[in-house]
């Protein structure tokens, strides 16, 4: 299975040269949060509303990351309840390894309406296992 993580271009640059990413979300870092805040395929365009509208989506990258992958990395994933959210958001709870990204897709459009990628073909979650 597979999950998303909403990424700056200039972000996912460094970590691939520092062998691990630790961005948890806008401004916001794995340390600060205790977590990686992730999302479904279905939880992510909300996600880009409400959290990215002002900024360029040329300047983000989707990141299509493996769970298992992460997990045999030492970084686990739980299903976590978020407050006003209708389903629960997948949160990695340690740093992303890059070989656990399996795809960079970009994201189009412009500020206030990004456009996803197409993502039936990466094999990423809709919604939380059970």
């Amino acid at each position: 299975m597979r999950i998303l993580h909403v990424a700056d271009r200039a972000d996912w640059a460094a970590a691939q040269v520092a062998g691990r990413y630790e961005v948890s979300s806008r401004g916001r870092t794995l340390a600060d949060e205790g977590f990686i805040h992730t999302s479904t395929s279905r939880q992510v365009e909300g996600v880009l509303e409400r959290y990215y509208a002002d900024l360029d989506p040329a300047d983000l990258l989707l990141l299509v990351i493996d769970i298992e992958a992460l997990e045999r990395a030492g970084s686990p994933v739980r299903w976590d309840e978020v407050t006003g959210a209708p389903a629960p958001f997948p949160h990695i709870y340690g740093p992303i390894a890059p070989s656990a990204v399996v795809a960079t897709l970009p994201i189009g459009g412009t500020p206030g309406a990004a456009v996803l990628p197409e993502l039936t073909d990466w094999g990423v979650a809709a919604a939380a296992p059970g």
